[in-house]
């Protein structure tokens, strides 16, 4: 018995040796096991996609994916990129979004798929520079990130301003996470002239003026320089294929599949989890999409003015609150509402209101009410208030064109609808179409009076002091004597009509 116990004491013990980390003669844990029991801790890895046009929508959907990871506690985020490009606002905002994260590594993985197009072009090369390291499948693409505006002509080249601003927000989130910012340059202004050069051992990208740098730095350090060949000339834009990436040294590496680039990245059976745009991120790029949003104001503006020109609160006040309650919220999601448009649009509808009904006809008051209205409306799409750039002009002229086109619209429609009331049986059930005139048997006066019962005779039924209650030809009315008191059961006459009162006097 005694031999079995210390045949299992001394097994547990050489297990429990076995397991400990290896230590150098000096008794200390030495690197390698270190960075073996760290490697073999399981890592969780958020795969999120970057897929399609760069749309506010999708500004959401990020935010709220990193969120997630950050709860999770999250080592990395994978995004896979696959875009030919998009809005430059909601670019920049993307790219300051990822940018921030000092907690969590950031992987931008260019993927090649069956249903995909294989590119990160224009701000997809942005978004990409963004993040700490860039991994591209073997058949991808990289470039063309110069911005362009969206015009009725089509898309157009945007001003120096424009690509100035762009260049050096993108120079400069390059160089933050240790990417060539010669190439993020040349992929966004054609201007630029990118050079492949040799220094030492030391093969790169860089422009004229970097080049300026290099040759310092070798006169200092005693290397030698060699500039061979030129990589993007100046009038185009540079776009880089996944092996000329890894080879000037801009992405981390080539990978064909997730699990190469999981290995590349050091990652031993990470915790994987995998998101994609759920049913309400649809909602939202659905509801916050131009065609939606056009159609929520069209219907919010018929509504809110059916509304305000008719009595008491109905169906069309559900209607408006509605309307602007999904385009408000939707907007607030995407980061562009806040309190200033919310103030502008209620003011906007309490002028209208006071106008109508306190304010004889249309003047100042309805005039600035619908002002405020549409102004609110405006401001609701876009963050900016006084446009700085030409591509934040171009925003704010569509939606200026955008919210006095649907205002124009709900104008005329509800022109149409009121003329047109009538003629449908449902919106009879809603509202009064009907007139109490005399023509259709309507009268504040009884049949006898009607009929001018000027001369008739009848009896009073109650005292006139001087008004009373009298019978004419078997109908009870309320009858005035004239200037005179009459007893009850006196004969009367009806000698005048004064209005709505019947004048009557005592027959004596």
């Amino acid at each position: 018995m005694k031999r079995i116990f210390r045949t299992i004491v001394f097994a547990l013990l050489f297990s429990s040796l076995a397991l400990l980390p290896a230590q150098d003669e000096s008794g200390n844990v030495t690197e390698a096991e270190t960075e073996t029991a760290v490697t073999n801790e399981a890592s969780t890895v958020y795969v999120v996609p970057i897929r399609g046009d760069i749309q506010p929508s999708m500004l959401v959907f990020l935010r709220r994916q990193i969120e997630a990871a950050r709860r999770d506690g999250a080592s990395h985020i994978v995004f896979e990129i696959d875009t030919f490009g998009g809005r430059v606002d909601t670019t920049l905002r993307i790219t300051s979004l990822i940018g921030s994260l000092d907690d969590i590594t950031t992987v931008g993985y260019v993927t090649l798929t069956p249903e995909g197009t294989a590119v990160s072009w224009s701000a997809g090369a942005l978004i990409a520079f963004s993040m700490n390291q860039i991994y591209m499948a073997p058949g991808t693409s990289m470039g063309a990130a110069a911005p362009v505006l969206a015009g009725p002509e089509g898309a157009t080249a945007a001003d120096e301003k424009t690509v100035s601003a762009v260049r050096t927000q993108a120079a400069a989130i390059a160089e933050k996470n240790g990417h060539p910012p010669g190439v993020a340059l040349a992929m966004v202004d054609n201007e630029v002239e990118l050079l492949e050069y040799l220094l030492g051992e030391e093969r790169g990208l860089a422009t004229r003026p970097e080049m300026m740098e290099l040759e310092r730095r070798a006169e200092q350090e005693g290397l030698e320089l060699e500039t061979l060949r030129v990589i993007s000339e100046q009038g185009r834009l540079l776009s880089l294929t996944a092996g000329e990436m890894e080879r000037y040294g801009v992405s981390a590496g080539t990978a064909a599949t997730r699990v190469e680039l999981y290995e590349q990245l050091g990652l031993v059976q990470p915790n994987i989890v995998e998101v994609s745009p759920s049913s309400a991120d649809d909602f939202v790029s659905l509801i916050t999409g131009a065609a939606f949003t056009s159609l929520l104001i069209l219907v919010g503006l018929m509504a809110l003015f059916a509304e305000i020109s008719s009595p008491g609160f109905g169906i069309p006040g559900t209607v408006a609150i509605a309307a602007f309650a999904v385009l408000f919220g939707s907007n607030f999601m995407l980061g562009t509402v806040g309190s200033v448009e919310l103030i502008l649009f209620l003011v906007g509808v309490v002028l209208l209101i006071v106008e109508l009904f306190v304010i004889p006809g249309f003047g100042v008051a309805g005039i600035s009410g619908v002002a405020l209205i549409g102004i609110s409306l405006v401001l609701s799409m876009q963050e900016f208030v006084i446009p700085a750039f030409e591509w934040e002009w171009e925003m704010f002229h569509r939606n200026i064109l955008l919210v006095v086109m649907n205002l124009l619209a709900a104008i005329i429609g509800f022109a149409v609808v009121a003329a047109s009331f009538r003629r449908f049986s449902f919106f009879q059930r809603l509202a009064l179409t009907t007139a109490e005139d005399v023509e259709s048997g309507y009268t504040v006066q009884s049949m006898v009076a009607a009929g001018s019962p000027v001369g008739k005779a009848g009896r009073a039924i109650t005292t006139l002091r001087p008004t009373g209650k009298a019978e004419i030809e078997g109908e009870v009315l309320v009858v005035e004597a004239d200037g005179e008191y009459v007893s009850v059961g006196a004969p009367i006459e009806v000698i005048r009509l004064e209005g709505n009162n019947i004048i009557v006097r005592e027959i004596h």
